[in-house]
């Protein structure tokens, strides 16, 4: 049987590799209690404790605005730490599937980005992952590098809590207009990257970079609007909703700069891998379909937003 090791099994998508990548194999699940990815001893200790057939690395330095201040952390987690993962796979002949971002971008393409297209990085956070792609690519490991963006899940922190939790608070919202990705639910990815791995095992397919998002693109305020669209049709009761203006990123500050355009084309993993991923927008509507009742019937607040 195939023994594949996950690393960050609380994270958004480890979680849902867990069930994901379970048909495939036995799946070793670690946290950073096991594995530390900071820790290049840690490392290599658990992976030569369980003895992986195959390597998902689900972990990483996410937190892009907190990255501008702990630049050092940052690259030995998504940096220095990929290379050590991948060192380990080639000694042990393993295949190492890692993730990382549309960020390795700066965002002024005019189209869709392709893998080979030249990356120039605008913030901490998307150095540090292109420094990990580099350092896999450089131990000479067999691996697929999964470019993926706007993850969201019914869990932890990221947009789409974020925004359910201010609408529950009745807040006005003004939110970027001038930033354009393909948001991409965790649950789906995961799905998306069991399919790739399965076919990667049996069959020979070329290792190296993919991009593997949701098919579309959209603007956070356009992704906010549909996003309290959804939660409207759910809501329970309660008619006050909060308002939501469209801003220039220059108008909301944040420490690390976002490109501007973050869409990937994907058509090489559809080629290579036969895998193709729905449009953001099922993806959306499927992510608070199976949400519950209590995730997502975000009242709004009695009281008009201002």
């Amino acid at each position: 049987m195939t023994r594949i090791l996950l690393t960050g099994r609380t994270g958004q998508v480890g979680c849902e590799l867990r069930r994901a990548l379970a048909p495939l194999g036995q799946v070793i699940a670690t946290g950073r209690e096991t594995l530390d990815l900071a820790d290049p001893d840690s490392i290599r200790a658990a992976i030569r404790e369980v003895q992986p057939d195959v390597i998902v690395n689900a972990a990483g330095y996410t937190t892009v605005d907190k990255a501008e201040a702990e630049p050092d952390l940052a690259m030995r987690v998504n940096g220095v730490a990929s290379g050590i993962l991948a060192e380990e796979a080639r000694t042990r002949n393993a295949l190492l599937v890692h993730y990382s971002t549309a960020y390795v971008f700066d965002g002024t393409s005019d189209r869709p980005y392709v893998e080979g297209d030249p990356p120039n990085p605008v913030n901490v956070y998307g150095r540090t992952k292109l420094a990990g792609e580099r350092a896999i690519a450089a131990a000479g490991c067999d691996h697929l590098i999964l470019r993926t963006s706007w993850i969201y899940s019914n869990r932890g922190t990221n947009f789409l809590t974020t925004i359910l939790k201010l609408a529950r608070e009745g807040r006005a919202l003004a939110v970027v207009d001038d930033q354009v990705g393909s948001p991409t639910w965790a649950r789906a990815l995961a799905e998306a990257t069991a399919q790739a791995l399965a076919c990667r095992l049996t069959r020979d397919a070329r290792a190296g970079v993919y991009h593997l998002t949701a098919a579309g693109e959209v603007s956070r305020y356009r992704l906010t609007l549909k996003i309290l669209e959804h939660a409207r049709a759910r809501s329970t009761g309660g008619d006050s909703w909060p308002d939501v203006r469209p801003i220039g990123s220059a108008g909301y500050p944040l420490p690390a700069t976002r490109p501007p355009y973050s869409v990937l084309a994907t058509d090489r993993i559809r080629r290579d891998l036969g895998v193709a991923m729905e449009h953001w927008e099922q993806q959306l509507e499927r992510c608070f379909a199976e949400a519950g009742d209590e995730t997502h019937r975000a009242q709004p607040s009695s009281r008009n937003a201002s």
